[in-house]
């Protein structure tokens, strides 16, 4: 089987297939040879910064409408951030919440989900429900478990970080738009890998770093907020890049910009955008299916190795609940350090995830890299 884009010209972006086979994508990925050249470019641009006004306008418009292309939006939906953490913590300090109030998120949400909300507990005195999980997340039965009149939102992970559990995302957004919850999803382990819709999954608040499956250079993210829902969020800081009047410097308005700009305080990381727009214009190029298409052929290779072996895979294996991530593990003490010795052998790249060990492929992973993995880890 193959790709429905051309996988030896995707090879080529990624030189480090020449000495490894990388599957840690769920951690921190490669970034593509494009994608490089762009931002050693922008460096360039960068040693003359004045009179680059027009080039940064031009630069920060073609990266909004490529997430805006990437999630289905529209670009002033989108402001720029660091990373994911940053992203949920402007929207939890901006929601309007009250005293009495509570949020629901399960067990295996990632700290950047879940520490903004807990933080407001101890600042406002606003509950996080951690609910424990359902198949390995947050599904809709879990969520009717927990629910109560108090119930202002619902924060959950397109993709479980530990557990490889892809998040039914339309059916939650149905569901809180059904109980006027505010729906905030944190997409770090999906986009760039995955389709993802935010108007048909009734997505109120979006934020991810860029650092995994969109294989942006790490620190530079990005925030969406449903422009429907923007008024009622009160951004909790302001600089000189967030008000209506930015560029007037000394007529002091606090006046947020119209849109998602109003989360954006200063400077920005224009290098980090630059290589945004180039990361995320390579992957629309090849097609966001196509590649949640390949990564899943190739993570059922993976899994179909692992049972015929006698691993044990930590995921759910339900279709509908799977990703790109596949975590497993073997009986027996220090099983986990034997895999990882026999990976090592043959310089494969993963992590230590939800108990066993994680791979994730990507976009430009073969399957004759799957069949060395599986070679090297043997018949227990």
């Amino acid at each position: 089987m193959q790709p429905e884009y051309d996988l030896k010209s995707v090879r080529e972006q990624f030189p480090i297939v020449n000495d490894s086979i990388y599957l840690n994508h769920a951690g921190i990925s490669p970034i593509p040879a494009v994608t490089r050249r762009a931002v050693e470019e922008g460096a360039g641009v960068l040693a003359d910064f004045h009179g680059m006004e027009k080039v940064f306008h031009d630069l920060f418009t073609d990266a909004r409408e490529s997430v805006a292309r990437l999630i289905h939006a529209q670009p002033e939906e989108i402001a720029f951030v660091q990373n994911t953490a940053e992203g949920v913590n402007l929207a939890a300090h901006s929601l309007p919440l009250k005293a009495g109030d509570n949020v629901l998120s399960c067990d295996q949400e990632y700290p950047a989900v879940a520490y903004p909300f807990m933080n407001l507990h101890r600042r406002r005195g606003i509950e996080t429900r951690i609910m424990p999980n359902d198949g390995g997340g947050t599904t809709v039965d879990l969520l009717e478990r927990y629910v109560d009149e108090n119930t202002r939102v619902a924060a959950v992970s397109s993709v479980e970080f530990a557990t490889g559990f892809r998040t039914d995302l339309k059916s939650i957004g149905e569901w809180c738009k059904s109980r006027g919850i505010w729906f905030v999803v944190d997409g770090i382990q999906s986009l760039g890998a995955a389709p993802m819709d935010v108007k048909a999954m009734h997505i109120d608040v979006l934020a991810s770093g860029g650092h995994k499956w969109m294989m942006i250079p790490a620190g530079q993210g990005f925030l969406y907020v449903d422009k429907s829902r923007l008024g009622e969020l009160d951004p909790p800081f302001s600089g000189a890049g967030s008000v209506a009047n930015a560029g007037d410097y000394l007529n002091y308005n606090l006046t947020p910009a119209p849109d998602m700009r109003r989360f954006e305080l200063g400077v920005p990381n224009l290098l980090g955008i630059m290589g945004l727009n180039s990361s995320l214009r390579f992957l629309l190029s090849l097609g966001i299916e196509n590649i949640d298409a390949w990564t899943l052929h190739l993570t059922d290779m993976l899994l179909d190795e692992l049972d015929k072996r006698g691993y044990q895979p930590l995921v759910n294996r339900d279709p509908a609940h799977r990703s790109a991530i596949v975590i497993f593990t073997a009986p027996g003490e220090g099983a986990n350090e034997a895999i990882e010795k026999k990976l090592k052998a043959i310089n494969v790249k993963y992590a230590v995830r939800g108990g066993g060990i994680r791979l994730a492929p990507h976009c430009y992973n073969s399957e004759d890299e799957i069949c060395r993995v599986a070679e090297a880890l043997g018949k227990l």
